[in-house]
This record gives C-alpha cells, structure tokens and sequence, in this order.
C-alpha cells in the first residue's frame, strides 16, 4: 500500500526544495531557499515568468507597529482566519521594506518607502503637510489600511520607483499592465518583479524551469507527508522530484470555471488576467486531505468584454483612486458612468471605497423569481463628455499567446469594435442592448442627473465628487461583467505555512504561500497580497531550515 510500512519511492531527480509557481510568493521562497545553501528547483506553467504577480499595483503594505497592524488584520477578517496565522502576517510586515530595499541592491533600484511620512500613529507627525479643503488629512497621510479600522494608520506602502535600464515592454513582452500603456497611472508590479526576478536569476543554486506543470505531489512512506512532486515538462514526459520541502505557489482559480461555480454564486465571472491559474495547487493538495478556506472570497471588480476569441481576458474599467469610508469628501476623481441592470435600474455605488476588490459583489444577486442573474451582465452608461474624460478600459495581463490590445485614449477604437454601443438617446442606446424596459432606463439616468444636481447619491451613497451628469449625446453603453483579478480562498495553513488538513494535522513537508492559500477572508487592504507573497515565502523558508519555530 502506498505510503506504508517500507516502501521504496522510485524518482528521477532529488532537489532539497521545489518551488511551484515564479509569481512573487514562488521567487521569494527560491531566493531565501537559495541563501540558505539548499538546491533549488522553480517550476513555471506558462512559458513565460511574473505570473499576475508582474501585473499588481506595486505597492508592498508594510507596517511600523506589528500589536496594530495584527489589530487592523483581525478586524478586516471578521474572525475567518485564525489569530497565529494573522499574527504571523502582522510580523512580517514590519520589516518588508529593509527586506525590499536589501532585494533593490541587486539592480540598483529606486525604493520609496512612506515610513516616517504618516500624520498618524507616532509615525512621524504632520507639520507641513497641506490638508484638504476641508480642513481634513489627505488620505495619503492616514495609513495604507484601505478601511479606517483599528489599527489601520500603522500601515505605509514600499514601491520600486524605477530600475536602471530597464524596458518593461522589451524584458517581459507578454505582460501589459498600465506601466507599459500611455493611458497608465501605476503598474509598479512589473518593476517589483524585475527585482525579485533578477535575485533569483543571481542564485547558481536556482534552477528554472518553464512551461513545466505540477502534476501531484508524491506522498511519503510516513503518514500525512509529503516527499515530492510530478512535473510534466515542456516535452510531455513526466519526472518525478524527490524533495526535501515542496513549496506550492502557483496561485489561485482564476482560470477554472468549474472551481468558481461550485464555491461562488454569481455565473459567470470573467477573470482579468489568470487563465493559467487554474488551481493546481489546490486540487494536489486536496487529494491529500488539505482543508480549504473561505473559498468564495475573491478580488475583482467589473469589466468589458473583448469581441475577438483571442482575448479571452475581461477588460478592468478604469483604475480609480481608493477612498476610506467616512472621508466620502476625499473622493473628487470623476467616473463618468452609472451601472443598469437588466430591468433598466441602478442597483449598487459604482465606486465603492476600493471598487477593484468589491464592487463585483452586487452583480452576484440571483433572482429565484425569474430564475436569473439579472445583473450579469450590466449595462454601462456614460454620456459624450464621459466619453471624452480618459480610457474607460484597461487590459492587464501577462500572456505570450493572446491578442496584445491597448485601450484608445478617446473610446473611439472601441466604438468601432462594439465593445462601445453608441446612440443619439437613452431610449435608442436602450433598444440597442435589447433591455426589458427602456422607459425604466430613461428614468433611471433622469433620477441620477437629478442626483448630480443635488450633490448626492441619495439612493446609493457614491461620494459626490465622482459623480457627473450623463446628459450630452451621443450616449455611449457596454456590456459589463463581474471579473476576478486574484483569488483568496484556498489552502487552509499555519503560521509557519504549513498545509494542515480538515482536522489542523499538518501535511509534513508541505508548504502553501502566496495567494494560493491568502490570509484575507472576509475584505482585502490594498497591497496585501504582495506583502503576503513575500512574507509567506520567507516565512515557509525559515521553518524548513529550522528558523522559524517547531
């Protein structure tokens, strides 16, 4: 019987760790393995390394005060993940941006760090810093903690400015985020990436290999243990990898359908950018009895959807500025558009306080009367001047084999494409998108115009200073989509990353980082899943070689 007694495994090669997945969480575990003197192997599904890591924001969520980040971490996860897990997490921030900037010296990288700059929380005071016209602290001096929960001013951002030499478009072709767009206003993540991503190339001790897939993990003789994994290489053949550590790093479920069908409500949900990450580590795992948690969370938001097959991706809405809920004044970037559903009816703020975590939350609503999802998709609706304003779209994405598309700076393109719907009247835009009742959609951007004259969105609460009229034709409408950029449900871990089963035994030798089994199980904070990715690796790290506790 496999597993039992003495039974010999037969493999092919021995490496001391092997490291599923080159996103961020896969190329920290492979550097600290590295400078710990074990003999490495990194594995990549796709042909190309960055994962959606290379396509984040960039900033890293670092904390100068590890009691109140460990509070701000426990209030946004409404008790769904356990305290020592979060504890862990809490810990590891407060040194994430030496860590960043002794990475940065590889390169010769440009570190910005916030530290010292906060108006809150002992960190540093406000003199001199120039408050809104209120009279209020800009937001930027509050904390990086994307809700004004406890704790929440404790937290700052560490980004990579710029790198020495360094063409995004040429280095990593198959990635597009906003850095690499002349309509982009962030997309550090790819500059974050080139400086993990140099560290490994550093490391003699790290082999890589791409377009090889983890096929299963290989238990060992021992119960609950794990001694290696099948890899099936770029050639097909299958290898078998004795290890002393698996680090499993491959992401989430983005790209499997039938995963988000049976844990989450809304059908269907696009992914942005994810079609390779189709919750392999997952499923390995699981055929060793590993728990999972809160499986229904994701992050995403709402988007258009391309009319070429080959662009499979849907397309994220503009990235606008975060607010914190009680500061509605500190929202002043304007989002021309408004959200109908099918009957012609607002049913949500469009500009929740970080619309690219929640706002696809409410298009999820199934209506057992009609036995539909009456919200999936939506209908966007903008005037001209909305039009004219900026891209309403933006393509990210990190894929060698698709269309490589770039959204027009005035829509026009994408008027031409249909992804834009244009019409001279609500009524005649209404009959367009076929919808149930165009007299309701014609009401519907009456009361919102009306809404705009009074300076607030008394049906839905969006802050008055993202609010604009649509009341100059042409009007423009799209199709919208809920999307998810990144999963958080996944592998249920301890503090040390260990994959634990339904019972909390752990699975020996077994380690899950990164977004395939993220902390973060009720609200996101924006930066959180890069901080996790390289604390988790370290962490996973330090435990195998001894470092980091039982």
């Amino acid at each position: 019987m496999r597993g039992v007694g003495k039974v010999m495994l037969a493999f092919d090669e021995e490496f001391d760790v092997v490291v599923v997945g080159f996103g961020f969480a896969g190329a920290i575990s492979a550097i600290e393995a590295a400078d710990g003197g074990a003999k490495v192997l990194l594995i990549e599904k796709a042909s190309v390394p960055g994962g959606i890591s290379i396509c984040a924001g960039g900033g890293v969520l670092c904390a100068a005060d590890r009691d109140k980040a460990f509070a701000y971490l426990q209030a946004l996860g409404k008790g769904r993940t356990p305290i020592e897990v979060l504890r862990s997490l809490a810990d590891g921030m407060t040194d994430l941006e030496d860590y960043v900037r002794d990475l940065a010296k590889i390169n010769g990288a440009e570190v910005v760090g916030q530290q010292g700059r906060l108006g809150l929380g002992g960190l540093g005071g406000i003199d001199g810093i120039s408050l809104n016209p209120d009279g209020t602290v800009p937001d930027e001096f509050l904390g990086g903690g994307s809700y004004m929960l406890p704790g929440f001013e404790t937290f700052y951002y560490t980004s990579i400015k710029s790198v020495p030499k360094f063409f995004p478009e040429k280095e990593f072709p198959a990635q597009s985020s906003s850095s690499t767009q002349k309509s982009g206003t962030f997309g550090g993540g790819v500059r974050v990436f080139k400086v993990v991503y140099d560290n490994v190339l550093k490391r003699r001790n790290v082999q890589v290999r791409y377009n090889s897939a983890a096929v299963r993990l290989i238990p060992g003789t021992k119960q609950r243990e794990v001694r290696g994994i099948t890899i099936k290489g770029e050639n097909g053949k299958h290898t078998k990898v004795k290890a002393r550590a698996v680090i499993l790093a491959c992401g989430g479920f983005e790209g499997n359908p039938a995963m988000q069908e049976q844990y989450w409500e809304g059908m269907p949900i696009g992914t942005a950018m994810a079609k390779n990450n189709t919750g392999d580590g997952i499923l390995m795992a699981q055929e060793l009895g590993a728990a999972l948690w809160h499986m229904w969370h994701f992050h995403g938001s709402y988007g258009f959807r391309h009319p070429s097959p080959d662009y499979p991706y849907v397309i994220r809405t503009k990235r606008v500025p975060n607010w914190k809920p009680g500061r509605e004044q500190t929202a002043q970037v304007k989002m021309p558009w408004i959200l109908v559903d099918q009957f012609g009816k607002r049913y949500m703020n469009e500009y929740h306080p970080y619309v690219q975590d929640t706002n696809h939350r409410p298009m999820q609503h199934f209506d057992p009367v009609t036995q539909s999802y009456p919200r999936i998709p939506s209908l966007l609706i903008c005037d001209d001047n909305g039009r004219r304003l900026y891209p309403l779209g933006q393509p990210t994405y990190n894929d060698p084999d698709i269309l490589h598309y770039v959204w027009s700076q005035d829509n026009l393109k994408e008027v031409d494409l249909g992804i834009l719907k244009k019409a001279d009247s609500i009524r005649e835009l209404a009959a367009q998108f076929k919808m149930k009742d165009p007299d309701a959609v014609e009401a519907t951007v009456d009361r919102w115009n009306a809404a705009y004259h009074r300076g607030s969105d008394a049906e839905f609460g969006r802050p008055g200073g993202t609010m604009l009229p649509i009341d100059t034709p042409p009007y423009y409408g799209a199709e919208i989509w809920p999307l998810v950029s990144n999963t958080q449900g996944g592998l249920v871990h301890n503090a040390y990353q260990q994959a634990v089963n339904v019972y909390g035994e752990v699975l020996s030798r077994l380690y899950v980082v990164g977004e395939l089994s993220s902390v973060f199980g009720h609200l996101y904070s924006a930066g959180g899943n890069i901080a996790e990715c390289f604390v988790s690796g370290r962490n996973a790290v330090k435990h195998i070689s001894g470092r980091g506790g039982k």
